[in-house]
């Protein structure tokens, strides 16, 4: 059985259909990456597993209990994670943090230990004491994870936790992200930013129009979606017996000539067949001036899916 599992999920709003027969399962120990463009009903189905909106037709389980009718036993194993900051400026960052601790049912010696564990993990420890005004943006957002887990959640959702802070921040967040997967939960992470879902996802999950339209590794959605490699090849001059025996190669779906020392070519597993692209180039004595290279991506895949960037 799935740690959590959405079965045939709908969620309108008057007649606009936010969540559309959404079926989607999500694995213990995974770091479940969560894509679509502005609207696609991906804040919706965060909402839906977090107990804040009721499905009109479905199901959502979590660890075997149903979202909808057993939400004490899923809500204590979930921590949330807002885009928007669940903090209270007129609290300390300690009080913030006990305040969501005793909400989960937390006391006594137990609570401060867990607090202060929480504080530690996010790194703001020495700054316990202060309120979050002082605090940067980057900080506030890390106050914001440590509120969601003191309980240690099995699942952890965490809605754009990097929107509009430091580099520095950013990276830490992602390194919270990656220790607490280690030490046992489950993270469904959704984001603007391409780059952190490839860095740290284990696998992947693309919504359109309120439907999951791809899932899987980065890897297997890439092969799916048939992308090539893309080379561009600058060369001291153009050899038009070169041009012909790189189209005859098995790997290469396409080669264009651009000008008169120029190519492109698309092949399949570039790394594996490169040295007999550079081999037919010094055969034929073109001198290789540049070699720009365009993998295949979750960006990529992500336009050819939906027509949209992913921060459009």
């Amino acid at each position: 059985m799935s740690l959590l599992a959405f079965k045939d999920v709908v969620k309108k709003y008057d007649m606009n259909i936010s969540v559309n027969h959404l079926s989607l399962s999500i694995e213990e120990g995974e770091i479940f990456g969560l894509l679509g463009p502005n609207g696609a009903g991906k804040s919706t189905s965060i909402h839906l597993l977090a107990g804040l909106l009721r499905p009109d037709s479905g199901t959502i389980t979590l660890d075997g209990f149903d979202v909808v009718r057993q939400p004490r036993e899923t809500k204590a194993r979930l921590g949330l994670v807002p885009q928007e900051l669940a903090i209270y400026e007129s609290l300390t960052a300690y009080d913030n943090v006990a305040f969501f601790a005793r909400l989960y049912g937390l006391r006594g010696r137990l609570l401060k230990e867990r607090v202060a564990e929480a504080l530690e993990f996010v790194g703001l420890s020495q700054r316990a004491k202060e309120h979050p005004s002082s605090y940067s943006g980057g900080m506030k957002r890390r106050l914001n994870i440590a509120c969601a887990i003191t309980h240690r959640p099995r699942v952890i959702i965490m809605d754009e936790p990097t929107v509009g802070i430091d580099p520095q921040s950013r990276n830490h967040i992602l390194e919270s992200v990656r220790t607490l997967n280690k030490l046992g939960s489950t993270i469904i992470y959704t984001s603007h930013y391409m780059e952190e879902v490839e860095a740290i996802g284990t696998r992947v999950g693309i919504i359109d129009q309120g439907r999951l339209i791809a899932c899987g590794t980065k890897d297997e959605l890439v092969a799916q979606s048939g992308q090539k490699e893309k080379l561009v090849i600058e060369a001291n001059r153009i050899a038009e017996e070169a041009v012909a025996e790189i189209r005859d190669h098995p790997r290469v779906e396409a080669v264009h000539v651009l000008d008169n020392n120029r190519l492109e070519l698309y092949m399949q597993e570039a790394d594996t067949y490169m040295q007999d692209i550079l081999f037919i180039l010094g055969k034929h004595h073109m001198g290789l001036l540049s070699l720009m290279r365009d993998k295949p991506n979750l960006e990529r895949l992500f336009l050819q899916l939906t027509g949209r960037k992913l921060r459009d």
